[in-house]
């Protein structure tokens, strides 16, 4: 398996590149999975559903199952939230995980920049970024840009760049004195 994450400040389009571009991935013969880190009280289940119910009066986890799908919650109870490592030792075998978010993490990831949005660039703080997606020029940036448009080339650059997860160093996250 091969993993490449997508980092950006909120609003620069994480989410919609991924909806773009998985699909292109997919038709190149690819198998995708991601992993996409949340804030503290997102929420899959909805309330008076058993699940829900299991959940709420003290499951560790429930397991949902249907002739379409199947899901497993898992409740941390206060535990700490498990770095990414772990969460990736769940998922099956796939050609390719996208990461959404866990921008401190020490894996190869492509920053999604919109200068619109008025935060600074993050690659300038961050070594484990390999490219920068934009909307429009980057001026002096000694990375590779890809134009957020053009999806095609970001599959490209996603083959290209991906590392294998047996092969990255997780060191735990970034602090903010490391450049």
């Amino acid at each position: 398996m091969r993993l490449i994450g997508f980092a950006g400040w909120s609003g620069a389009g994480k989410t919609t590149l991924l909806a773009r571009l998985i699909p292109v991935l997919v038709q190149r013969g690819h198998r995708v999975s991601t992993v996409k880190h949340a804030h503290h009280n997102f929420d899959v289940d909805k309330p008076g559903k058993d699940s829900h119910t299991h959940r709420t009066v003290g499951a560790s986890e429930v397991l949902i199952s249907s002739a379409n799908r199947w899901a497993l919650m898992h409740e941390l109870r206060g535990t700490p939230e498990p770095d990414l490592p772990e969460l990736l030792a769940h998922l099956s075998p796939v050609d390719l995980v996208l990461v959404e978010g866990f921008k401190r993490d020490h894996h190869p990831k492509i920053e999604i920049y919109r200068a619109e949005v008025g935060k600074t660039l993050l690659y300038t703080e961050d070594p484990y970024i390999v490219g920068v997606a934009s909307d429009g020029p980057v001026p002096d940036c000694p990375l590779p840009v890809i134009d957020l448009d053009n999806v095609a080339a970001l599959a490209d650059f996603v083959d290209q760049h991906a590392a294998p997860i047996d092969s990255i160093v997780w060191r735990g996250p970034l602090d903010q004195s490391e450049g």
